[in-house]
């Protein structure tokens, strides 16, 4: 079951960066766009990353919107939630551990300091992972294109 998850998800993404591969972008614009989405999809943002994406594409012509919406396919609610969980182990890790919190009990009073190291954590994850979604993306960019030159010039 989770291998046919992974499959499809794999499959939807590449279908996406295809679709974003014949747009009129340099590899350098697609790839970006695809890493700028994962940054922001990464991000505890409760459903305002989706505005900002609006608001980017808006902004930005230079923006694939195929390629930054196809971030959100990488980091999709089920996803997120073990993305949440090793960012507060990382913010833990980093600015250790909150005072007080244990499986038995929590108290309000420590939002703030539960929210910081999740924050902590995910900024960290957030830009290795949009690194590696552009490294990817642009190398898959590329190998696209280069394939899709050599078929160009066969038929």
């Amino acid at each position: 079951m989770v291998r046919r998850r992974v499959a499809q998800t794999r499959d939807q993404i590449k279908e996406k960066l295809v679709a974003a591969l014949i747009e009129d972008h340099s590899p350098r614009e697609v790839a970006m766009s695809f890493s700028v989405g994962v940054f922001l999809t990464a991000l505890p943002t409760l459903g305002t990353g989706f505005l900002a994406f609006l608001v980017l594409a808006y902004l930005f012509r230079q923006l694939s919107k195929v390629a930054l919406f196809a971030s959100v396919l990488i980091l999709n609610p089920p996803v997120k939630w073990g993305v949440y969980a090793t960012s507060f182990w990382l913010g833990n890790r980093i600015l250790g551990p909150v005072p007080g919190l244990s499986f038995d009990g929590v108290s309000m009073s420590m939002g703030g300091d539960v929210l910081v190291r999740l924050w902590a954590g995910n900024i960290i994850l957030a830009v290795v992972f949009a690194a590696i979604g552009y490294v990817l993306a642009f190398r898959l960019i590329n190998e696209y294109r280069r394939r899709q030159g050599q078929t160009a010039g066969v038929s």
